[in-house]
C-alpha cells in the first residue's frame, strides 16, 4: 500500500527533473529544439490572429513636415525669447523686485496700446502690412463684431489698472472673457444668417460672428438642429462669462443691479437703523439702600466674559466693505475671546496679506479729572510712551524658514504642507495642514530635527492651533522686534475701553496687541526664571494703571522684599502705603487688605449691592442715603490693586500668615474692587500652594528652568520652552490654552517720566494703619504675668545672636525645660520666631535694629 500510493509521486519528481535537465543543455540542443518548433509557432499564430488591415492611423508626411517645420520654428522662438529675457533680468535686476501692482499695471498699459493698434486698423484702415494682418485677424476671427474689439480691449485694461487687487487673477479673466465671446460671437453668427465658407474660402465667415462664431454655433447646431435652443444657450453661456468677469455670485445679481441703479441716478443706500433697546423699568426691592430705579438690560458682565480685551473690526477696502461689515456684525457674538478678534496684524480681505496694527498716535482719553475735594488731576499724556519696532508681516528670515520645514518634511515621506505663518515681534508660528489619513504624532515625532533645521532648539509644537485645523510650530526669530508700551496702550482694544484697571500686556505670535483688564483677573500669579522678563512685566503693568488712573480710582500697595525693583515709584499719589520691603509688614499689610475687605462687604450688604461698581454708581449718583443721625458721608470705594513682587520672601518669614491671607482675598475679594498680583521667581510647591493656586485663577509664566516650574504655573508644559527676554504664556481666567506674548517694553527714562509727572499732579496720601502690628489671635492661655522680665531678656537674647532654641534659653537663662518652651512659645505668639520646625532652630523674623520697638510693643500691653 505504501509502495503504490508512493510511486506516483516518483514518476512526477522524475518528469519535473527531466523538464528541468532539458532547460539546463548546451546551446547546440536548444536551437535543434527551436529549428523544429519555429514552424509550428508561425502557423499556430497566424491561425489564431487574423492579419491586420491597410489603415494608416498615424498623420502622412506632409504632416509630419509640417509639424516638424512647427517644432523648430517654436524652439527657434523660445530660445530667443529665453535669450531676450536673460539679458533683460541681468540689466534691470528681474521682475521679481517689481510690485504685482505695477505689473499690472504694466498688462493694462499694453492693452490700451493693443487697443489703438486694432482701433487704427480696423476703424480708420491705416495701410500696411502689419495693418492689414490686423484687419484680417479680428475680421476674420469675430466677424462683424470687429468694430467692437477696441472698446473691449480698452474695457479690460481699465478694469486692470482701476483696481489690480479686487480684479482677480488672470485666470479668472481669461476664462470669464473667452465664455462671453464664445456666447456673444455666437449668437451674432446665427442672427447673420449662419453663413459657412465656401469652397475653402473664409470671406463669409466676416459678415457672421467670424471663425470663431462660426465654429461654436455650428457645433451646437449640428448636434441640437434647432437654433431656438441654441440661442438660448449661448445667452446663458454670455451671462456665464460676465458673472466670472465681475466676480459676482448669483445670489448676488441683485444687489449688483441695485447698485448699479443707485449709482447712475446718483442715490445713496438708505440703512436700516435698528431700534435702540429700552431700558426696563422695574421696582427693585427696598432694603436699607434700596430705591427704585431704571434698570439697564446689558448690566453687570456679558456672558463668556474675558479679562482680555478685543479690537473692534477692522474697516475693509473696495466695494465689498460695506456688505461685509454688515454681516460681521449680523454674525456678532458676546462672546470677549483675545486671540481671534483682538489685535492682530489683521489680514486684507482682498490680498489675503497682513497689515500691521497702526503705531500713530491717538486721541487723550482725558486732560482733566475732578478728584474729591475739587482737584483737578491730568493723566499723562500719550506721547510720554515711546513707539517701538514697526511690525512686520513677513521678512525673508521667515519664508527661509519655511523652506527648511518643507524639506523635513519631503525627507521624512510626511503628507503635509505648510499653508503659512503668523509672525509675531520675537516668535512666529508657522502652520502645517496634515493630509488625509496622517497622524499629528508624525509631527511630534520630526520635532528634534525641525530644531536641527532651523538651528534653534526651542522649537514648540502646537497640537492644534486652537480654533485651526492645522499643526503649529512655532520658532524664535532672529530679527526680533521691540515691543514698546506706547504702542500697546495706543491700541484702539485699550482706547475703545476707559476702564482704569486696563493694562497693556504685549503682543501675540501674530503681531496683535494683548490688552487685559486686572479687574476681570481677577487675580494673577506671575512666575518665570532670572532674566525672563517678570520685573519688566510689573513694571509696565504699573506704568499703565499711572498712565490711564486717578488717586480716586485706583490705589496700590506694593511689596518689594528685594527693595531695589519697585523703588521708582516711591511717592506716586496712587500708593496707599510707602513702599513695603520689610516682609513682616507685607504680612501685616495682606491682613489689613483682609480688614478692608470685610468693611467694604459690609457696605455692600447694608445698602443692597453686589458689586462695588455699582455701590460706587449708586454713590455718585446720589442714591445711597446713610441712616438717620449717621455723619458718615460716603464716598466711592477705590479699585485696591495689592503687587507682590517675591511671594517667596513673604512666605519664608510667614508661610501660614501670608498663605491665609492671600487665600481669603483671593476667595473673596473680587466683588470688592481688591485684586491681587503675586510675582515669584521660585515656582515651587512650598511657595505657591495648592491653596493659592486654586483662587488665582489667571497665570503669566515666563521662561522657568524646568518642566516641573511650567506645571507649578499653568498645570501643564511649555514655560520651560520659551526664549525669555519677555517672551511668556499668558492663560487668563476661562481659557484652556495658554496665550503666547511677548512682554511689552517701558524704560527707566519713560518711568520717571510718568512718576515725576503723577507726583507733580498730588501727594500721597498715606494710612497708617497698614502696616501697624496687630493684637495676635496666638496669644496663650495663661499671659506673660510676672514673666515680663524674662520674656524681655530671651527677646533680647534671640534678636541679639539671630538664634532661637529653647536649649540655649535654657543655658543663658538658667530656667527649666518647660519654663524655655514657654518663653519660645511667647515669642512665636508675638511674631519675634518662627514656627517650630522639629530639632532645628527657629527661624528670628525680627532684626537687631527692630529690636526696641518689638520690646516696646510688649511692655505696652
Amino acid at each position: 500500500m505504501a509502495t503504490r500510493t508512493s510511486s506516483p509521486t516518483r514518476s512526477r519528481s522524475r518528469s519535473t527533473s527531466t523538464k528541468s535537465g532539458s532547460t539546463r543543455t548546451g546551446n547546440s540542443s536548444r536551437s535543434r529544439s527551436t529549428a523544429k518548433k519555429r514552424p509550428t509557432a508561425k502557423r499556430s499564430t497566424a491561425s489564431r490572429r487574423p492579419a491586420p488591415r491597410a489603415v494608416r492611423n498615424g498623420p502622412g508626411p506632409v504632416s509630419q513636415m509640417f509639424r516638424a517645420l512647427a517644432r523648430a520654428v517654436a524652439a527657434v522662438w523660445l530660445g530667443i525669447a529665453h535669450g531676450v529675457g536673460a539679458v533683460v533680468r541681468g540689466i534691470v535686476g528681474g521682475a521679481k523686485e517689481i510690485e504685482p501692482e505695477q505689473r499690472r499695471d504694466g498688462v493694462g498699459l499694453l492693452l490700451v496700446g493693443l487697443a489703438f493698434v486694432v482701433a487704427a486698423g480696423v476703424w480708420f484702415e491705416v495701410p500696411g502690412g502689419v495693418m492689414d494682418f490686423v484687419r484680417t485677424v479680428v475680421a476674420g476671427s469675430v466677424g462683424k463684431v470687429g468694430w467692437l474689439v477696441p472698446f473691449l480691449v480698452l474695457l479690460a485694461a481699465w478694469r486692470v489698472m482701476r483696481d489690480p487687487v479686487a480684479n482677480g487673477p488672470v485666470g479668472r479673466q481669461v476664462i470669464g472673457w473667452t465664455t462671453f465671446a464664445f456666447g456673444l460671437l455666437g449668437i451674432v453668427h446665427i442672427a447673420n444668417g449662419s453663413p459657412q465658407p465656401v469652397a475653402g474660402d473664409t470671406t463669409p465667415l466676416r459678415e457672421g460672428g467670424g471663425a470663431v462664431g462660426y465654429v461654436v454655433s455650428a457645433l451646437l447646431l449640428d448636434l441640437l438642429r434647432s437654433s431656438a435652443v441654441v440661442v438660448p444657450l449661448l445667452v446663458l453661456l454670455a451671462f456665464f462669462g460676465v458673472l466670472v468677469i465681475t466676480a459676482t455670485p448669483l445670489y448676488r445679481v441683485p444687489d449688483r443691479l441695485r447698485d448699479l441703479g443707485d449709482l447712475v441716478l446718483g442715490r445713496e443706500r438708505a440703512t436700516d437703523d435698528s431700534e435702540p433697546t429700552q431700558p426696563i423699568r422695574t421696582r427693585r426691592g427696598r432694603g436699607k439702600g434700596g430705591t427704585d430705579e431704571t434698570l439697564d438690560p446689558l448690566m453687570g458682565d456679558p456672558a463668556y466674559d474675558s479679562p482680555l480685551l478685543a479690537e473692534p473690526p477692522k474697516k475693509r477696502r473696495g466695494r465689498k466693505a460695506a456688505a461685509d461689515v454688515e454681516e460681521s456684525m449680523a454674525l456678532e457674538t458676546p462672546i470677549d475671546v483675545p486671540l481671534a478678534d483682538e489685535p492682530q496684524a489683521v489680514p486684507d480681505h482682498e490680498t489675503g496679506e497682513l497689515e500691521p496694527p497702526p503705531h500713530a498716535q491717538l486721541p487723550q482719553r482725558v486732560e482733566q479729572l475732578a478728584l474729591s475735594g475739587d482737584i483737578a488731576y491730568s493723566l499723562p499724556t500719550s506721547d510720554t510712551l515711546k513707539p517701538g519696532s514697526p511690525h512686520k508681516a513677513r521678512s525673508k528670515a521667515s519664508d527661509e524658514v519655511v523652506e527648511k520645514l518643507t524639506q523635513v518634511l519631503e525627507e521624512f515621506g510626511i503628507d503635509a504642507q505648510v499653508t503659512g505663518y503668523t509672525r509675531g515681534p520675537t516668535v512666529t508660528r508657522y502652520e502645517i495642514e496634515l493630509g488625509t489619513g496622517v497622524k499629528v504624532e508624525k509631527i511630534l515625532g520630526v520635532s528634534r530635527n525641525i530644531s536641527y533645521a532651523v538651528g534653534s532648539e526651542d522649537v514648540r509644537i502646537l497640537s492644534p492651533i486652537p480654533g485651526k485645523s492645522a499643526v503649529g510650530v512655532e520658532i524664535p526669530n532672529v530679527d526680533k522686534e521691540i515691543v514698546s508700551l506706547g504702542d500697546v496702550l495706543r491700541s484702539n482694544a485699550a482706547r475703545n475701553d476707559h476702564h482704569p484697571m486696563v493694562a497693556g500686556l504685549g503682543k501675540d505670535v501674530e503681531g496683535g496687541f494683548v490688552v487685559a483688564n486686572m479687574a476681570k483677573m481677577p487675580h494673577l500669579l506671575v512666575a518665570g526664571a532670572t532674566g525672563s522678563g517678570k520685573s519688566s512685566f510689573i513694571n509696565s503693568l504699573i506704568t499703565s494703571i499711572l498712565m490711564r488712573s486717578t488717586p480716586d480710582e485706583v490705589r496700590m500697595i506694593m511689596v518689594d522684599p528685594k527693595r531695589v525693583e519697585l523703588n521708582n515709584y516711591e511717592g506716586v499719589p496712587h500708593l496707599i502705603t510707602p513702599i513695603i520691603t520689610n516682609p513682616k509688614k507685607a504680612a501685616e499689610a495682606l491682613a489689613w487688605v483682609c480688614r478692608e475687605m470685610d468693611l467694604r462687604y459690609d457696605d455692600l450688604a447694608n445698602f443692597g449691592f453686589r458689586h462695588i461698581d455699582d455701590f460706587n454708581k449708586a454713590v455718585r449718583a446720589g442714591k445711597v442715603e446713610v441712616p438717620a443721625g449717621s455723619e458718615r458721608v460716603l464716598t466711592p470705594y477705590p479699585y485696591l490693586l495689592v503687587i507682590v513682587d517675591e511671594l517667596a520672601d513673604l512666605m519664608m518669614v510667614a508661610p501660614r500668615d501670608v498663605e491665609d491671607s492671600v487665600v481669603r482675598i483671593t476667595q473673596l475679594a473680587r466683588a470688592a474692587g481688591i485684586h491681587l498680583v503675586l510675582a515669584t521667581q521660585r515656582p515651587s510647591v512650598d511657595v505657591v500652594t495648592g491653596l493659592i493656586k486654586a483662587n488665582v485663577p489667571s497665570r503669566l509664566a515666563f521662561a522657568t528652568s524646568s518642566l516641573a516650574d511650567s506645571r507649578v504655573i499653568l498645570d501643564q508644559p511649555g514655560a520651560e520652552k520659551l526664549v525669555g527676554q519677555g517672551d511668556g504664556l499668558f492663560l487668563p481666567m476661562g481659557a484652556s490654552k495658554p496665550i503666547r506674548v511677548q512682554g511689552s517694553w517701558v524704560t527707566e527714562a519713560e518711568i520717571h517720566q510718568v512718576v515725576r509727572h503723577c507726583k507733580s499732579q498730588l501727594e500721597p496720601t498715606y494710612r497708617d494703619d497698614v502696616t501697624a502690628p496687630q493684637s495676635s489671635g496666638k496669644v496663650l492661655d495663661d499671659d506673660i504675668g510676672d514673666d515680663m522680665d524674662l520674656v524681655v531678656q530671651a527677646i533680647e537674647l534671640v534678636v541679639s545672636t539671630q538664634f532661637g532654641s529653647t536649649s540655649m534659653l535654657q543655658r543663658k537663662l538658667r530656667v527649666g525645660f518647660a519654663k524655655a518652651g514657654r518663653l519660645m512659645d511667647i515669642l512665636e505668639s508675638r511674631g519675634v520666631v518662627g514656627p517650630s520646625e522639629g530639632s532645628k532652630a527657629r527661624d528670628v523674623l525680627v532684626k537687631p535694629d527692630e529690636l526696641d520697638s518689638v520690646i516696646a510693643t510688649i511692655q505696652g500691653e
